[in-house]
């Protein structure tokens, strides 16, 4: 859009205006540690960054402006430091008394193209406690070296802009990643594509709110088209509509990162320690033919099929005399209400052996554990006949062929703890409703993995909403509902630019030109 020039003052004059609106937000969110105020010269640190524990070979890692004096002092460089990147085996010396060390590998890493962006470098060496031990304290007793805090390196990363939070986030996720889809989907967020997709989106609100600033300080002075409203109030809408999609994912990706809420819950004696026992394929918990034995929650977690699994046993749901009892039966309930997948066990023997009944049998069963009149989902119910091995073969197999055309039921299966009878019939329903619940981390967009992710969109669709209630009512307080909105995105990846708000009117309207 080309328009015609002011005077220099003018738009000075409405770069500090706008300037002077924005810093309170930025101040804000650098006291919050969402914004680095700027890197100062920090001390070189260092740390064993392979983990703890005796191993045939372990890593120090160095970091800042003293790496490659360390470098050289440890591995006896006199002059010239190795190629980057590239390993140079040499024998590792305390630089004080000269002493040899250890004889290994040591690498080099030039800033900026380093993890933290700054001059860094390695020692691989044999990860025997006492070898490790001397090479720290030799390169603690270089000048300016400092061990390093829990997770300084990587908050060097994200100060020098090689990470957003996204990606540290992705990072320590699969650092502490247990089963395959954990890995998948920390892989993924790591890579940038969770924090690509955030920082599209704030590029967008950026634009967004440089027009409507750009349209209260020049639109006096007919230097704006009315036109330019009208365009953000479509960007906001179709904004708003991809971030509420982005939030009805079903918490698949918090799930996934956290574990599956998997709770066992029925009447006492239908079997269901024997089954927590027979999926850990250990004795987790006590299986006693005494009612009540189980007054308290039992906890384990699993891998299924590479999807992670938290497992609760729960006491069997009774009315009782019994204090300690009527306690685990209030937590068991209570475990039921927070269930992502609820296993409703019941003792198979006692179903009546008549199709019809045992449908009329098993709906008022699930009424009553899950204390609701109304039909489970499919994939947050499964209902587990348990102790098949007492009721005769035929009667087992018809009672299975008509449970499975009942109306009104959930996801049936026939099993016996004794026998391992339907276990891994069992086993793959398990498996394909815990999928479902979690979703393939490699399909689709990223999906939301932290609670504060999916707290500060919220805020944001708000935020948007604001602007849109008062569009026509007052320009300003729509205004400050983009800011707000472009705030709140911020704070997930930690980085809002207030200086950018700026160049794009500058850009886009070429005032001043």
């Amino acid at each position: 859009m080309m328009l015609s020039s002011v005077s220099v003052w003018t738009w000075r004059a409405a770069a500090h205006s706008l300037k002077k609106r924005l810093a309170p937000i930025r101040r804000h969110l650098s006291n919050r540690g969402v914004i680095p105020d700027g890197l100062s010269d920090a001390d070189t640190i260092f740390a064993l960054s392979s983990g703890h524990g005796r191993c045939g070979v372990a890593v120090v890692r160095v970091s800042g402006p003293a790496s490659s004096t360390a470098l050289k002092r440890m591995a006896g460089l006199a002059h010239k430091l190795p190629l980057p990147r590239t390993a140079l085996l040499r024998s590792i010396k305390d630089p004080m008394s000269k002493e040899v060390l250890d004889r290994g590998l040591v690498l080099w890493f030039p800033g900026p193209h380093s993890f933290t962006g700054e001059d860094s470098a390695e020692f691989q060496i044999h990860g025997g406690s006492a070898v490790i031990t001397a090479v720290l304290q030799a390169l603690g007793s270089l000048p300016g070296m400092r061990p390093a805090e829990a997770g300084e390196f990587t908050r060097r990363a994200f100060q020098a802009g090689k990470l957003d939070l996204t990606e540290v986030e992705g990072l320590a996720d699969l650092i502490h990643a247990e089963t395959e889809a954990q890995r998948r989907q920390a892989l993924r967020q790591m890579s940038g594509e969770l924090g690509r997709l955030y920082q599209d989106w704030t590029h967008k609100l950026k634009r967004c709110l440089a027009h409507v600033e750009a349209f209260i300080d020049f639109s006096e002075d007919e230097l704006i088209e009315d036109g330019v409203l009208d365009q953000v109030d479509r960007w906001v809408r179709e904004l708003q509509t991809e971030m509420e999609r982005h939030l009805k994912d079903e918490r698949r990706g918090e799930r996934l990162r956290s574990g599956v809420q998997v709770v066992i819950a029925g009447a006492t004696n239908a079997g269901k320690s024997s089954l927590l026992n027979t999926l850990c394929q250990r004795p987790a918990a006590i299986v006693s033919p005494i009612a009540g034995t189980t007054r308290d929650v039992v906890e384990t977690a699993l891998d299924v099929g590479g999807f992670p699994v938290l497992l609760s046993d729960t006491a069997g749901l009774r009315e009782s005399p019994d204090l300690v009892e009527r306690e685990g039966v209030r937590r068991a309930r209570e475990r039921v209400e927070q269930a992502d997948l609820t296993l409703v066990v019941v003792d198979g023997a006692q179903v009546p052996a008549d199709a019809g009944e045992a449908a009329a049998f098993l709906e008022g069963h699930l009424s009553s554990v899950l204390c609701t009149q109304e039909q489970p989902p499919t994939d947050s119910c499964i209902l587990v006949l348990n102790k098949t091995d007492l009721l005769p073969e035929e009667g087992r197999r018809r009672l299975g062929r008509e449970l499975k055309r009942a109306a009104g039921l959930p996801p049936v299966c026939l099993i016996s703890c004794v026998t391992n009878e339907g276990v891994q019939d069992f086993l793959t329903l398990l498996h394909g409703n815990i999928q479902t619940l979690c979703g393939d981390p490699l399909c689709g967009a990223p999906s939301l993995t932290q609670a504060r992710h999916r707290a500060h969109l919220q805020q944001c669709v708000a935020a948007l909403a604001q602007y849109r209630q008062y569009r026509n009512v007052d320009l300003a307080l729509a205004a400050e509902g983009v800011r707000l909105a472009l705030t709140s995105l911020g704070r997930i990846t930690g980085r809002v630019g207030a200086e950018e708000i700026l160049d794009i009117i500058f850009k886009d309207f070429c005032i001043g030109k």
